[in-house]
């Protein structure tokens, strides 16, 4: 996929969880108004519904609603509770995807964070393992992840959902693995990983070879006595 398609065009493929007979907005409209609507500050359904009303009918009309009316927070919320959530999050990561080959992104870092619970134990934080854009400011992808322990598996899983070719991924020593090394290169691309105590050998080697006299590029001693 090289084109650039929009972000109503990629909301197009979530399926709509409604009967026929209770589509009074189109999907991909709502979905865009949310979106904007969320990027503009909003942060409750109450909020959506009245900024896609202070905007007016041409807003509407803009966004997709071709009576230029948009939906109640009633309407919302019975929407966004059928709606299928990896749905809507594969319909981003295309648009985002399309972004990264018309924009040239060349660089993306995998790290893992945990979101933050409520109410103590009750509702634990999730964590998570994205693969981020610099340049675009953007998460491409990201899976949940049982623990910080399972990180190295679940960023197996995260690379075969991104495409690298020609991309650097950068990682934190816990992703210097010759698994995931040989993931990077095999979908033509190249990684740039931390290297700590969890690769002793490793790190030792990478030192020594620095050490090196044949390493200074006049090809005599790095420093006189």
């Amino acid at each position: 996929m090289s084109a650039r398609v929009s972000l109503w065009q990629a909301f197009g493929d979530v399926p709509d969880p409604r009967q026929a007979s209770g589509r009074r907005y189109p999907l991909q409209a709502v979905l865009t108004l949310t979106s904007v609507a969320m990027l503009s500050g909003s942060r409750s359904l109450y909020a959506i519904a009245q900024f896609g009303r202070d905007y007016g009918s041409d807003f509407a009309k803009a966004m997709g609603f071709v009576k230029g009316i948009t939906p109640c927070c009633t309407a919302l919320h019975y929407l966004f509770i059928d709606l299928e959530p990896q749905a809507f999050e594969r319909s981003i990561q295309k648009w985002l995807r399309t972004q990264q080959k018309a924009g040239g992104w060349r660089a993306l870092a995998i790290d893992g964070k945990t979101l933050r619970g409520t109410q103590g134990d009750q509702l634990p934080g999730v964590h998570l393992l994205a693969a981020y854009a610099h340049h675009a400011g953007a998460v491409l992808g990201q899976l949940s992840v049982q623990s910080k322990t399972n990180e190295h598996k679940a960023a197996l899983r995260l690379l075969n959902l991104i495409p690298l070719k020609d991309t650097v991924v950068t990682g934190d020593a816990m992703f210097c693995q010759r698994d995931l090394s040989r993931k990077v290169l095999r979908k033509s691309g190249h990684y740039l990983w931390a290297v700590k105590d969890n690769q002793q050998t490793l790190k030792e080697q990478i030192a020594e070879s620095f050490n090196d006299e044949a390493f200074s590029p006049s090809g005599s001693p790095t420093c006189c006595s």
